[in-house]
């Protein structure tokens, strides 16, 4: 049999494409069919209408043109006349046009004939038709025999067909074959906007999953590539047999958003949302709203919820709110739960607990978290429990971790312990570092340090300062330095106070101060306990000042000393005492002395005993001799006898 030209051959997959290619191809399909119908009318006036068309096509079919018999049934089939396109694509087969016989087969399967189709598509296929070679391949796969698929495949992607390509890689993936990621390449070179959708997400998360080997961990969704060093080796347009180097990570992310922006050009709502992702993440927010806009409009609920976010961040709450009550009607679990906490932080609780009920509904657990979390701000402890124990069921661990607290909390420490443990192991920080305050309370320091330490390691800022005072306490001042950095880093004022008294205690002794020496510069120390005292930490702060006073910068010593004061610490009270008493504010000096030995400062006392003294004012003096004496230290307390004694005699005398 000869064949003859096939001009239609672009459109003949006609809807068996578009019934088993899915969105992405009836866009390619639909570019096709037009192209065809320039292709085929290329000899008429450009004004010709399709009815003008049809009646040429319609003649010269009349007179046994098989192109024309070829054209006005693929025009008849493309339109869903299946009556009137069959006896003229029978007519232009018989006469041996692949095209018309891909077309027949198109047809019959549309009629529910699908082993006929098969057979005029073998006829086309075997004649050069790569369109029928795609459909015979998904026949075969439809019908569990993926041998007989994969070769027809093959035969319809190697000559360049994009939905051959396409339908071969999603075989090849099926399998985790690595030849699959060369052929969705293939396919999106050519358009398939499904094709550059999934191998945009094949070469993301080569980038972004960790190397393990050749059995590395995919973290992503979309292809699996499994381990595949050569996968782009042998691709259209390589030499055969040459392999292309590995593509770097950066390269791979780079390649992967060409892809991404490829396929959401081309309208694919996930890419879209997957490209406005990568540019929120790089802080290009107007155009990643710019992409999750699109994606929204297009229905993909993510990317409604995702805008929502990138609004509510602008300081747009009230669009915000609309985008996410928009992906929430969609089902989609997150806007409901970002819903929910909107209305709980305007106190609106019942509509709070709607949504989050509503999030639950749609399979997200952090709806039963987040009611639990409802409930308990309103102390309404026995359905907090309850929803917390629903969501930790669920594998929510953090819910594990708040179920063991509030079970803490009631006094049921081996029932909390469990769900701290589970939390805990399922990477909970902050349960790990309530499994050692649990120890702790028990005396067991030595598991108490075990977790402390595991959640130290995953940046828990309290838990670092324990594991850095248990190693001060062991001796170990060099760890301990490594923990107290990484909890004064983290904001620890404890930490960062004790890391400053580590790195005092290493300073030389001050020498006699040399005669117009320039004022000493900050140490690193002093920077800590700075750090410290700015957070409120009044050890810090009364030392601060000693430090500012030695250095005589009075006025930062006294500013440090009154702040550790009027927040309740006595040393604050005493030191700036005595820095107002030698700058002659004795009277005021006096009232802070008073204050610092009312809170139990033996030297202030003392102090105020001498100052009744000089004065005149024996009995007082003798007053606040005694509250020296009790308060101590023994010094003191010995000075202080000595003066009341010497007082008494006056008195007597």
């Amino acid at each position: 049999m000869v064949f003859m030209g096939d001009r239609a051959t672009l459109l003949e997959t006609g809807r068996f494409v578009q019934r088993y290619a899915g969105n992405a191809a009836d866009e390619i399909i639909e570019a096709a069919a037009a192209a065809v119908a320039a292709a085929v009318d290329a000899t008429t006036a450009e004004t010709e209408t399709e009815a003008e068309t049809e009646a040429r096509h319609r003649r010269a079919a009349e007179q046994g043109d098989a192109a024309a018999m070829s054209a006005l049934g693929a025009l008849l089939l493309r339109r869903g006349d299946l009556d009137g396109a069959e006896p003229y694509l029978r007519g232009a087969t018989a006469q041996g046009d692949r095209a018309a016989a891909n077309n027949l087969g198109v047809l019959l399967h549309q009629r529910g004939y699908p082993d006929e189709a098969a057979g005029w598509w073998r006829i086309a296929a075997v004649a050069g038709s790569a369109p029928a070679a795609h459909a015979l391949g998904r026949h075969h796969r439809e019908r569990g025999d993926e041998p007989a698929a994969e070769y027809w495949l093959r035969q319809s992607a190697e000559q360049g067909h994009a939905l051959g390509a396409y339908a071969l890689a999603d075989l090849l993936e099926h399998r985790s074959d690595v030849g699959a990621e060369r052929w969705l390449r293939a396919a999106a070179e050519q358009g398939h906007r499904e094709a550059a959708y999934r191998l945009a997400l094949a070469l993301e998360r080569r980038a972004t999953a960790p190397t393990r080997g050749p059995h590395a961990y995919d973290t992503g969704t979309g292809l699996r590539t499994a381990a595949a060093p050569d996968a782009t080796a042998g691709a259209p347009g390589d030499t055969a047999g040459r392999k292309k180097a590995p593509t770097a990570p950066k390269d791979s992310l780079a390649e992967a958003e060409q892809w991404f922006r490829q396929a959401a050009a081309r309208g694919h709502r996930r890419a879209a949302l997957h490209l406005g992702a990568i540019l929120e993440k790089r802080g290009e927010l107007k155009e990643a709203g710019r992409w999750y806009l699109t994606s929204a409009k297009d229905g993909e609920a993510k990317a409604a919820c995702a805008l929502g976010f990138l609004l509510r961040d602008a300081g747009d709450e009230e669009s915000a709110a609309v985008w996410w009550l928009r992906a929430a009607q969609d089902g989609d679990g997150n806007a409901a739960n970002a819903l929910g906490a909107l209305h709980a932080a305007r106190g609106e609780h019942q509509t709070a607990e709607r949504w989050y009920r509503a999030a639950m509904d749609a399979g997200d657990v952090n709806g039963a978290y987040n009611l639990g979390l409802l409930c308990a701000a309103q102390e309404r402890t026995a359905q907090a429990e309850q929803w917390y124990r629903r969501a930790a069921y669920a594998g929510h661990r953090e819910a594990a971790n708040a179920l063991a607290v509030l079970l803490l909390q009631a006094g049921d420490a081996n029932g909390a312990e469990p769900w701290f443990s589970k939390a805990a192991e399922a990477g909970s920080v902050d349960a790990a570092f309530n499994l050692g305050i649990l120890h702790a309370g028990r005396d067991d320091d030595r598991t108490a340090l075990v977790w402390y330490e595991r959640a130290a390691a995953a940046g828990h800022t309290e838990a670092a300062l324990q594991v850095g005072i248990a190693c001060l306490r062991d001796g170990d001042e060099q760890a301990a330095e490594r923990y107290l950095r990484c909890a004064a880093g983290g904001g620890s004022a404890e930490a960062a106070f004790r890391l400053a008294t580590v790195l005092d205690a290493r300073r030389p002794a001050p020498g006699p101060p040399a005669l117009g020496a320039s004022r000493e510069e900050k140490s690193e120390c002093e920077e800590w306990y700075e750090r410290a005292a700015e957070q409120g930490h009044r050890r810090a702060q009364v030392r601060v000042g000693m430090l500012a006073a030695a250095r005589g910068d009075v006025a930062q010593a006294a500013r440090w000393y009154r702040e550790a004061a009027e927040a309740g610490s006595r040393n604050g009270a005493f030191n700036l005492g005595l820095l107002l008493a030698r700058e002659g504010g004795e009277r005021e000096a006096a009232l802070w002395w008073t204050r610092a030995a009312h809170a139990g400062h033996g030297r202030a006392a003392l102090r105020l005993a001498l100052l009744a003294a000089r004065r005149g004012e024996l009995t007082e003096g003798r007053r606040w001799c005694a509250r020296a004496v009790e308060l101590g230290p023994a010094e003191v307390a010995e000075r202080a006898a000595r003066l009341s004694e010497a007082l008494h005699q006056e008195l007597t005398a």
